[in-house]
């Protein structure tokens, strides 16, 4: 069913007919294509705030004179705290629904900005990227969930685009603050950069908040069959109705909480959260220990001048856009699975040669290796871990799922933003890199040995019909 012919006339009584609706389309309508890059906003704007400190991590770190360590904790403190929150988010976009966790996030994200650019201190510089770590916790885990629900099955690798969002914003963040150096800011550019992203949220959080519509298969799942009736005509131009109250009848979806996390972990769904927690974590480790630090790395290859290093720290950016864009085809065309297989392998010989030739090859090689490592990262497995857990789950459980598999994924940017630093200053920046190769050779053995692709064979997890009570229950009901 394409966009022009989406008007449909009948009735809908639950989540299976909701989502068959949504997955009988070809491609979006006008206005659901509208609200799903407002929802990819959101993920511009992490981008966008993770980005902002390491544009000006030199500057800040002369100006608040921050030891090595204040600097790992700094920039470790949001995805630490994005642990905690991806759950959360998860859990409440379960209970309250996907849109009002969103626009909470916004709120948070911009009082975390201002906070961090007016900060005098290492301690106000930590709170403020504390609250931002919140606000990218929970929108991650919710935007990701909301567009796998607006999103048709055969569009489904198209999730892969929020990694290119990602680079973009990572570009313009440096492109900003490059304007900024170039208008005589100095000491000072690291403020304007994370203030910029404060002006973001709050833009953003006053589109989504006038535009975006409620998942109509969240609404199905929880009963509320005439909202979601209502939502598919007010996203797609469906002409639905709710089905009578007889053609509704079935047993009550019991509410969604923590205690129902345990279903991610039993039949069907553990091997779908290894795999995706495998590949979140991995990518997220060697992307926030090499990629985070395009700058310090554009510094070593071009000199210590700064325009220099943040041009040459664009570029590289630039192969995430590219790579990033080219994820979504290759996830619809080889799998989640096989691309992200492809990109591991890729991105390990390129840290190997990396790593070992850092100041040693000539600066054309130099510069082709990071771009290389980016290509790979971008159109591999940067995107497909936390894509394979927006697609595996069904919408009652989904957000739970992509908040619980986010927060063990967040464990590897912890891991890569905190320790790489202390490494980096007991071996060096070229041994520190060779020696992350393990890491996507780890990702490259978890695709080998788990098999799973919820892209392929027409797959819908909306179809199935899984126990949610916990373990523990489920055992002494048998």
């Amino acid at each position: 069913m394409s966009s022009s012919t989406a008007a449909t006339v009948g009735s809908v009584s639950n989540v299976s007919q909701v989502a068959a609706l949504i997955n009988g389309l070809s491609e979006l309508p006008r206005k659901a294509n509208l609200l799903w890059y407002l929802i990819l906003g959101g993920l511009f704007l992490d981008a966008y705030s993770n980005a902002a400190l390491g544009a000006g991590l030199v500057p800040m770190t002369k100006e608040l004179s921050l030891t090595p360590g204040q600097v790992g904790v700094l920039t470790a403190t949001a995805p630490a705290v994005a642990i905690l929150f991806n759950p959360v988010g998860g859990w409440a976009a379960a209970r309250i629904g996907r849109v009002k966790p969103l626009l909470v996030a916004k709120l948070i994200a911009a009082l975390g900005a201002v906070l961090t650019a007016t900060a005098g201190s290492f301690e106000a510089v930590w709170f403020g990227r504390g609250l931002v770590g919140i606000a990218y916790g929970v929108d991650f885990a919710v935007a990701m969930a909301l567009l796998a629900e607006y999103t048709p099955a055969t569009l489904r690798g198209r999730l892969n685009l929020w990694q290119s969002v990602w680079y973009v914003a990572t570009t313009v963040n440096l492109a900003l603050t490059l304007a900024f150096f170039k208008l005589g800011i100095s000491v000072d550019i690291w403020r304007w950069s994370v203030g910029s992203a404060g002006v973001f949220a709050v833009v953003l959080l006053g589109l989504q908040l006038t535009f975006l519509a409620e998942s109509p298969t969240w609404l199905a799942a929880r009963g509320r069959i005439a909202e979601a009736a209502r939502s598919l005509r007010r996203i797609y131009g469906f002409e639905v109705t709710a089905g009578t109250a007889a053609q509704q009848s079935g047993p009550e979806e019991p509410k969604v909480g923590f205690r129902q996390a345990g279903v991610l972990f039993r039949a069907p769904y553990l091997p779908r959260t290894i795999l995706s927690t495998a590949i979140s974590l991995t990518q997220s480790m060697q992307y926030f220990a090499v990629g985070w630090y395009l700058p310090v790395i554009s510094l070593a290859i071009f000199g210590q001048k700064f325009e220099t290093a943040t041009l040459g720290a664009m570029i590289f950016n630039a192969a995430g856009i590219v790579g990033g864009a080219l994820s979504a085809y290759l996830g619809h065309r080889l799998g989640l699975r096989t691309s992200s297989a492809i990109g591991y392998a890729m991105v390990t010989v390129t840290l190997l040669a990396m790593g070992l030739s850092l100041n040693k090859a000539p600066i054309a090689i130099a510069f082709v290796l990071p771009l290389l490592f980016i290509f790979f990262h971008s159109a591999g497995p940067g995107a497909n871990g936390k894509s394979i857990a927006a697609l595996s789950y069904r919408s009652d459980i989904r957000s739970l799922g992509t908040g619980v598999t986010g927060m063990l994924g967040s464990f590897g940017s912890v891991i890569g933003l905190y320790v790489f630093p202390q490494i980096k200053e007991a071996f060096g920046l070229g041994p520190t890199i060779a020696l992350l190769a393990v890491v996507p050779l780890l990702g490259l053995v978890s695709c080998l040995l788990i098999r799973w692709d919820p892209t392929r064979d027409g797959f819908d997890p909306d179809t199935e019909h899984i126990e949610l009570r916990p373990a523990r229950d489920h055992a002494r009901s048998r």
